[in-house]
């Protein structure tokens, strides 16, 4: 079950026999969902939303533990109790009384034919490859800032495209600014299973601590993520299973108010935004070519 905007994430995986869209009448879809009379529930978002649908279908679920409390004590008091395990390991423990096992592959992203781009749907100075760099993210405070970004266009020796939607496309024309024919700004000209094939056709990706950054995992793209107000402790850092990828992830250490949130913000909060202020372009570039 997802809500409708997430629908394309997960309409393609031939491993899903049905998906619930999250309707805009709640009656409606409980109705459709005892129905289908299923057995089980497997909640992995452990919401007031999913304790609605529990509490209606009335069926055995297993839910996922979200940690709450130990997120609490980072973001709050820098006290760092969660575990060593990435949260998709946590999740696959939600299904282990099924005897289901992780395979060691790593995550899985499909798209349709119909959303694969061409050549033709890029510059013809990037034809021959180029590196994809997500500038987007949900939460201002997990975005590096637009002059470092502009900063890294002017140095890099490649050819770039800039990935985010809409709200990234004004920032995309800043970046670039600096070189139009390096630079690509492809912000709001996709769809996200789009952009997912732009990331699939990339050489490398440098992201933040987003969306498009697991599916580039899920494609084993080698991956520089830049994190703010967000940490790796959270265990939401890019998951190959057992695939060896290489990756760095960048982030400024001892920074005593970080992590700030587990989410993030529309700013900092103190105003100095030290935690990606202080990500040096040169340490980018240095990550570059240290994957290359």
């Amino acid at each position: 079950m997802v809500k409708s905007t997430f629908l394309s994430v997960v309409q393609h995986n031939p491993y899903i026999d049905k998906v619930q869209v999250l309707a805009q009448s709640w009656e409606l879809m409980i109705e459709e969902l005892k129905t289908e009379q299923y057995d089980y529930i497997i909640d992995l978002h452990h919401n007031s939303k999913t304790l609605r649908i529990k509490s209606a279908l009335k069926v055995k679920a297993f839910s996922f533990y979200k940690l709450n409390i130990q997120k609490y004590l980072l973001t709050a008091l820098k006290i760092n109790l969660l575990p060593t395990l990435h949260i998709v390991d946590r999740y696959m423990d939600t299904l282990k009384s099924f005897g289901v096992k992780n395979d060691g592959k790593g995550l899985d992203y499909f798209i349709s034919e119909k959303e694969k781009t061409s050549k033709s749907d890029i510059p013809a100075s990037h034809g021959a490859g180029y590196y994809a760099l997500v500038i987007g993210a949900a939460h201002a405070t997990k975005k590096w800032p637009v002059h470092k970004w502009k900063a890294f266009c002017e140095k890099i020796g490649h050819p770039v495209i800039l990935l985010g939607g809409n709200e990234d496309k004004e920032a995309g024309d800043q970046i670039a600014s600096v070189d139009p024919i390096k630079v690509y700004n492809a912000c709001g000209k996709f769809s996200l299973n789009e952009s997912a094939d732009l990331l699939q056709k990339a050489k490398l990706v440098i992201s933040h601590d987003t969306g498009l950054m697991h599916i580039a995992a899920a494609y084993k793209k080698p991956i520089i993520s830049l994190w703010g107000n967000t940490v790796p402790a959270f265990g939401m850092t890019p998951y190959y299973g057992n695939a060896m990828i290489p990756q760095q992830q960048l982030e400024v250490k001892g920074l005593w108010c970080r992590p700030c949130s587990k989410i993030g913000y529309a700013k900092c909060p103190l105003g100095h935004f030290k935690c990606m202020e202080r990500i040096a372009v040169e340490e980018v570039l240095g990550a570059v070519g240290s994957l290359q």
